[in-house]
């Protein structure tokens, strides 16, 4: 079965990460893969400056497409 996350994915925030002054919804790539179900995810704005690089579970993440279901 393959991943459903991966590496250069971009993924928005399921839940707050209050640490890390971060909100649902906020989009992020995974940089990292650091363990089962745990990604490194660097968020940016929208200029593409670094807000902060954090550990986030699976669970906490939503894979974004642009691309139909096929």
């Amino acid at each position: 079965m393959e991943k459903s996350l991966q590496l250069l994915d971009i993924v928005a925030l399921l839940s707050e990460l209050p640490d890390e002054k971060l909100s649902i919804g906020q989009v992020g790539t995974i940089v990292e893969e650091l363990a089962d179900n745990v990604y490194e995810v660097e968020f940016a704005d929208s200029k593409g400056r670094t807000l902060t690089t954090c550990a986030v579970e699976a669970k906490d993440l939503l894979k974004l497409t642009h691309e139909l279901a096929v």
